[in-house]
């Protein structure tokens, strides 16, 4: 890689976002790390309400110092005619508007994109909701745990009791809608190159995320019994899941297929004649006898540290994995010989920050500040044409 080479493939590239929480801020801060301008609207003085989820960076929301790098943050009451005067100069030399607003509140502002289509033809609108426009649930209100269940993220998560539904540990469903958000944008700009017109974007947070779900959707095609919730195991892979080790220690281990399994047998549990068993002769035989198997390597693995379980399954080229915390992951030894950690800016001082997914030889992705709320509202105004009395007077008159 040329350190030299400071060209992004989004360069460019304006966003303007009226967004909160996770979906579309996810999506916004992948197009700012490829080089994209994004300016976050935001209410003036209290700004993303996800900036109050908690205090967990320095006293900043560990939500929003993940999603809001690299971003400039104005604040802007569009409640008002001067807001929204303010909005309307920004659109007109935008390539991309996003919006995760309650159903309707960005078409009720004239911000649809039939509304702005014919003054700004080559404008992309992304709207994301929960369900997408049209339907009995168009207009139903939608937050990450409860599209989890809608999709059927939870019927096949967690224990096998009907008291035991886990959700997931992050915001999936939030996370799927601003990935397709991300590369319906990405595939927008490209259709624009072709076209010279923009185009509108619906994505549903439903939709994302039963697309995930394709696995156990068709497991359970034309009304077969669904995967079983198996905890951390696979409902329908075994042995495939979490196993204790002597010392306490928890292997997470995944068997593929048969030569797998023989290897398994032969040089980690050390039983060959186990291989040939009749009740695991196959993996539907063993995720059916599960039980029994489960007994029989937790009684090899009791007599072993963790350590000693994950060289034998390393020596017999079978994948496994640690089980590891939070503050593992930060010491992961794979990420820091990659060096994936960066340093960012932010209102509460330096904090470190993981490079995007994916490394490109000829750029490096941006890095930037997380912003304070309205940090850059007179730099954004000035670039506009405001002058100093008139950007003092909207912040005097609680527009900015």
């Amino acid at each position: 890689m040329n350190p030299a080479n400071t060209v992004r493939p989004l360069d460019g590239v304006k966003i303007i976002s009226l967004e909160h929480a996770i979906a579309a801020p996810f999506c916004t801060r992948q197009l700012a790390d490829l080089g994209a301008r994004v300016i976050k609207v935001e209410r003036p003085g209290v700004g993303d309400f996800a900036r109050a989820y908690d205090g967990r960076v320095n006293g900043l929301s560990s939500h929003f110092v993940w999603t809001n790098r690299s971003k400039e943050s104005l604040a802007l009451d569009l409640k008002t005619s001067k807001g929204m005067e303010v909005l309307q100069q920004l659109l007109e030399d935008a390539d991309v508007l996003i919006q995760n607003l309650a159903p309707y509140a960005a078409a009720r502002m004239g911000l649809s994109y039939d509304a702005l289509h014919e003054r700004f033809p080559k404008l992309i609108v992304c709207d994301i909701s929960g369900y997408g426009v049209g339907g009995p649930y168009e207009k139903k209100k939608a937050y990450d745990l409860l599209i989890q269940s809608e999709g059927g993220f939870l019927s096949v998560t967690g224990g096998k009791g009907d008291d035991e539904l886990a959700k997931a540990g992050c915001s999936i469903a939030d996370i799927a809608a601003g990935m397709y958000a991300y590369t319906n944008i990405l595939s927008a700009l490209l259709l624009r190159d072709k076209t010279g017109r923009g185009s509108r974007i619906d994505i549903s947070m439903l939709e994302s995320l039963v697309e995930w779900m394709g696995y156990p959707l068709y497991y359970a095609y034309n009304d077969a019994p669904p995967p079983p919730r198996a905890g951390a195991s696979h409902s329908t892979i075994y042995p495939y899941g979490p196993f204790p080790a002597g010392d306490g220690g928890v292997v997470m281990l995944g068997l593929q297929n048969e030569r797998e399994w023989r290897s398994f047998c032969e040089a980690v549990l050390q039983q060959p004649t186990l291989a040939d068993d009749p009740r695991f002769a196959s993996n539907p035989q063993r995720s059916a006898n599960r039980i029994e198997l489960r007994q029989i390597i937790l009684a090899l693995f009791a007599d072993l540290t963790a350590d000693a379980v994950v060289q034998r399954l390393d020596e017999a080229q079978i994948a496994n994995a640690r089980v590891n915390d939070m503050a593992k992951v930060w010491q992961h030894p794979q990420l820091r010989a990659r060096d994936r950690w960066r340093e960012v800016g932010s209102p509460a001082g330096t904090v470190p920050a993981l490079l995007p997914p994916g490394r490109n030889s000829e750029y490096e992705p941006r890095m930037g500040d997380v912003p304070a709320v309205g940090q850059h509202s007179s730099a954004i105004l000035c670039e506009l044409g405001y002058s100093q009395e008139q950007i003092q007077a909207m912040a005097q008159g609680n527009i900015i």
